[in-house]
């Protein structure tokens, strides 16, 4: 586990053992444990991976399967004000639709770490997929105006006549402690991306994070709020349930905290007062559902 400085680390353990600071037995011990593992394995008989079936890693059967467990992973935390008067499912068919944000067209900030590299990429060029807007946009009418625009100013969403918008924000890639965190912010800009627009049209924010992340401040102005966690490479999934081909069904798999005051906070705790409690998930029909 330390590929970039081994030299330095077998150098360091060596120092350790003559030192008597580690006994041999420790050494003996740890080494017997790993051999015996890939003994199981069969890894000193067969020491390369079956290959029979490698012409069907990122088939189209694995995509649409990824693509399902998307879907069924989202989980709707708002829907409009109130039962009575639900956003969603958004309409495929509007003269203009504004999709924003730092995660919008990003397939390394959808992956997350441990992806394409250890603590993840940002950017396109890494893997092949589809992004969020990618896949709003073929998911819309062909008559829609898809405008994207990363970070636009209140300015530019009040002159442009949207019929709502889609904004997309979260967390930058992390592995490990590179992920630690005292404050469990969106990245920036997506405060102010969700503040200009969401202050100015109709809009639904997408998270794309690893954990709940700090939202209550904004959470007033926003009509419909989505966890769509890390989505991976498809991420047609999250069209497919805004624009009500498939439901929402997803919920909390913990609870999401108001503020990082509260932490550690879990069900049971006398100080349990959560922004959207454990196993919370709304659920909508798909549009076509008799």
């Amino acid at each position: 586990m330390v590929p970039y400085n081994h030299t330095e680390f077998i150098n360091i353990v060596t120092d350790l053992v003559n030192n008597n600071y580690i006994s041999m037995d420790r050494i003996d011990d740890a080494a017997r444990r790993i051999l015996r593992v890939k003994f199981t394995l069969g890894l000193f008989e067969t020491p390369l991976a079956d290959e029979t079936l490698v012409n069907q890693l990122g088939s189209q059967a694995h995509r649409d399967l990824a693509r399902e467990a998307v879907r069924k992973s989202l989980v709707l935390l708002k829907n409009g004000e109130n039962a009575d008067a639900p956003v969603l499912p958004l309409p495929k068919k509007a003269s203009r639709i504004l999709v924003a944000g730092s995660h919008a067209n990003n397939l390394g900030y959808q992956c997350g770490g441990w992806t394409a590299t250890w603590q993840g990429v940002d950017g396109n060029n890494y893997t092949a997929g589809t992004t969020i807007l990618c896949g709003i946009s073929a998911a819309a009418d062909p008559s829609t105006e898809i405008v994207y625009s990363k970070n636009p100013d209140a300015d530019f969403v009040k002159s442009n006549n949207f019929s709502y918008a889609i904004v997309v924000v979260g967390e930058t890639p992390y592995a490990e402690t590179a992920g630690d965190s005292l404050i469990l912010t969106i990245a920036e800009p997506g405060p102010s991306t969700i503040l200009n627009v969401c202050g100015n049209v109709k809009c639904v924010v997408v998270t794309v994070s690893g954990r709940p992340v700090v939202i209550e401040p904004y959470e007033s102005q926003i009509d419909v709020l989505v966890a769509a966690w890390l989505p991976g490479t498809e991420g047609q999934g999250v069209a497919d349930v805004l624009f009500g081909d498939y439901g929402f069904t997803g919920k909390l798999p913990r609870t999401w905290f108001k503020t990082v005051d509260q932490l550690p906070m879990n069900v049971g705790d006398s100080h349990y007062d959560p922004l959207f409690p454990y196993d919370f998930g709304l659920t909508t029909k798909p549009v076509n559902a008799s």
